[in-house]
This record gives C-alpha cells, structure tokens and sequence, in this order.
C-alpha cells in the first residue's frame, strides 16, 4: 500500500509537471504572439524606433522592387546584372512571405480575439486574408511563386511584382483614402467611361466610313478606327492616322473639343467625391472630439483614441489641433466653463490663445 501511495504521488505529480509546461509554452507561443503583432501593428501614437526602423525598410524594399524590374528591361543592365537581380528578387520574395505570414499569424491578437476556440481564431484569419491589405501583400508574392511553379519565365508574371508598388498603401493614409473615394465613386466613374467608350465605337465608325475609301491602307476597318477615335478623343492626337477628307476632317475637329469635356470628368468627379470625403472625415472626427469632451475632460485615453482615429481618417495633426480648438472654443463660449485636458494640450492651446 505504501508502495502504490507513492507511485500515485509520482503520477500526479508528473501529470502536474507536464500542465505546468503546457501552460509555460502557451504562455510563450502568445507573448512571441503579441510581441509579432506590436512590431507589424504599431502604436501609432507613439511607435517604437523597431517599429520605425522595420517600416522604413520595408518602405525601401518595396521601392528597390519597382526599381528592379524596371532596369531589367534594359539589355545591357540584365545582362551585367542578372543573377544579382534574381538574387535580390528571391531574397525581398522571402522577406515579404515572411511578414504576410506573421501578419495573418498574429491578425487574431486584438484583445477582442486573443482567447477564441482555434475555429474562432481560423475565421479571425481568413477574414484578414480577404481583406484589401492582405490581399495586395499576397499578390506581391504570388508571382514569384507562379513563376516556379510553371516553369517558365514568363514577361508577364515577371512584370506583375510591380504590384508590390501597392503595399505602399499601408504605409500611406491618403493612397488608401484615394482608393476608397475611387471604390464610393466606382458607379460615377463607370457612367463617364461608359459615355466614353460609346462615343469612341461611334466616332469610330462615322471616321471609317467617311476616311476609308480615301486611303483603305490607314483606315483599313473600324478596330483601327477606334485607335484613332480614342487618341483624338483624349485629345492626344499622335498623327500617326490623320483624316484626309473634308467629313473626317470635321468630324476629328469635333471630337477633339467633346473630347476636352469628356477627360475633364472624370477628375472632376475625383476631385469632388475627395474634398466631400475631407468634409466627412473632419466631421466624424469632430463629433468624436466633441464626444470626448463631453464630461469636460479629456483623458489620457481618449486623447489617445482620438490620435488613432486622426490617423485612421487621413487627417493631419494641424487639422486635428485645429477642430480641437474650435470644439473647445465653442463648448467654453456657450457654457461659460473651463476644459480640463491634459496639461500637454493644454500648453498647447494657452500658446494659440485658445484657452
């Protein structure tokens, strides 16, 4: 009996042991978790210089991609420099799996999702792969990837790493805020190049009937015609295809000023949906200031909130200084009362007369 007493103690005790390191290397697989995500997910606020310093050499390798593939197409360059160049394509195409690994890797460690079941943490991931960041990280890589799995050196998927020009976007608030503004407008900008290329199959067409039997070699059938229809319509005009007769030459007249028209909308429609997205983040970001101040405090935290939304909104740090101070103003000028904020604010506001 004595026996078996400490047999089962030895027994429990190694089944002790082995939680205690269960536990241990949970504990180190989530700290190495979270400490992947801070590097990649940086307080934006106050980011560390690793933070830093990994952005800018990612800022750089993206830049020496597009730089690479561009002198490859030049002769003489490839053929001085090609294994360099391969070397450095396959050295910048392990850098970039690694980050896209590790940035789905740790996509689950917000404090909302850290403690999900493994299928809650799968679907945390899969939803970030279909997200447009992650998506443009996978398709700087697919190429390559493709490349070897087909064997060939084909041009275009070698053209194709130039999409890595793209991850650029995560490191510049205004190119994502363009983007969405392009994906709001995307039903505008589909009616205008709808007109648009209505307009170059029809002028197309009037050009070839008018222009053919004059010189058939030129304007041989209405394809050809609507490489004509669309340079005069852009208004670029190379000269390389000129109408001879009277008709054609009127027509090309006309369509050469719709023309002016028809390349200005487009931006027009740009350039409106942006300020309106301007207008709308600086509102947002008022109300949530005004919201802050509601208790008339603003405390450590909230300063910080409002910081990453600034960020998030494409917002520069004098516009948010100076809806600050307006939302300040106006609550003490209706109220009558003082804003306590943090001290930092505070000096900051006192230098600018606000307070």
């Amino acid at each position: 009996m004595p026996g078996l007493a400490k047999t089962g103690i030895r027994h429990t005790n190694a089944m002790e042991t082995g939680q205690v390191g269960h536990s241990t290397a949970k504990t180190a697989y989530l700290h190495w978790r979270q400490r992947v995500h801070a590097l990649l997910e940086p307080d934006i606020v106050e980011p560390s210089r690793w933070n830093l310093l990994l952005n800018r050499l990612l800022l750089w390798l993206i830049v020496l991609n597009a730089l690479a593939v561009i002198l490859e197409t030049v002769p003489w360059i490839y053929a001085k420099a090609g294994p360099l160049f391969h070397a450095f394509d396959v050295a910048s195409v392990m850098v970039f799996t690694v980050e896209y690994v590790a940035r789905v890797w740790c996509s689950v460690e917000p404090e909302e999702d850290a403690d999900l079941s493994f299928m809650g943490r799968m679907k945390v991931r899969f939803r970030y792969v279909l997200s447009p960041l992650a998506l443009v990280d996978l398709l700087a890589i697919v190429p390559f990837y493709l490349q070897w799995a087909l064997l060939m050196d084909l041009r275009v998927l070698r053209l194709l790493r130039l999409l890595r020009v793209l991850k650029v976007t995560r490191y510049f608030p205004a190119l994502s805020l363009l983007l969405e503004v392009i994906r709001q407008e995307a039903r505008s900008i589909g009616a205008v190049l709808s007109i648009l290329a209505l307009m170059v199959v029809m002028s197309a067409s009037v050009a070839y009937v008018f222009e053919h039997p004059a010189q058939p070699e030129v304007f041989c059938h209405i394809p050809a015609a609507m490489y004509w229809a669309a340079v005069t319509l852009t208004t670029v005009g190379y000269g390389d295809m000129v109408p001879v007769t009277p008709a054609g030459q009127f027509l090309g007249a006309v369509i050469a000023v719709i023309g002016i028209g028809m390349v200005a909308l487009p931006a027009g429609i740009l350039s409106s949906a942006f300020s309106a997205q301007m207008r709308r983040s600086r509102k947002h970001y008022e109300e949530e200031v005004t919201n802050a101040l509601a208790d008339g405090l603003i405390t450590t935290e909230e300063k910080h909130q409002l910081d990453i939304l600034r960020d998030d909104l494409g917002l520069s740090e004098e516009e948010a200084e100076a809806t600050l101070r307006a939302v300040v103003a106006r609550r003490m000028h209706a109220e009558g009362i003082f804003m306590q904020i943090p001290r930092n604010q505070a000096k900051k506001l006192k230098d600018q007369d606000v307070l």
